[in-house]
């Protein structure tokens, strides 16, 4: 069996390094900046509204999480 190399292939890994890396950058500085809110003494807020933001972080981190698995979900009963 012959494995051609592709010549784009050091580019497509390039790219996706260099922006992944900007990308996982840009939103660890988000979450950064979201704690920010945490100070009582300039906010106020519920245990339920603080709940929900990290339930729907959570969730859009498993959603993209899985798109990075190769593992297809089939479903079951």
């Amino acid at each position: 069996m012959v494995i051609e190399h592709d010549p784009n292939m050091g580019d497509r890994e390039d790219r996706f390094k260099r922006i992944a890396t900007k990308r996982t950058n840009d939103i660890l500085n988000r979450i950064r900046i979201l704690g920010n809110c945490s100070n009582k003494s300039t906010y106020k807020y519920s245990e339920d509204e603080v709940n929900r933001i990290f339930r729907a972080i959570d969730q859009e981190l498993k959603n993209c999480k899985s798109r990075f698995s190769s593992k297809k979900q089939k479903f079951t009963l």
